[in-house]
């Protein structure tokens, strides 16, 4: 019974986890807020995903942006 409390802890520590690497949908204009551009399709090589600008757009933005 002693293992419980730390496996609940273990689980908690996951799902925070997990529910950072999420892309949030959001609006070009949140896009362009964070210094991103939207990209239909995938982002150009050497540029990251930082989220959604829709359901086909993602929100692409320069991984040396502060």
């Amino acid at each position: 019974m002693r293992i419980l409390p730390l496996l609940c802890a273990l689980l908690f520590l996951m799902l925070q986890g997990a529910a950072g690497k999420t892309l949030s949908l959001g609006s070009p204009q949140d896009c362009e807020r964070r210094g991103g551009f939207c990209s239909h399709g995938s982002c150009p090589l050497g540029i990251g995903r930082v989220g959604l600008c829709s359901e086909h757009e993602f929100c692409c933005r320069s991984r040396w942006y502060p």
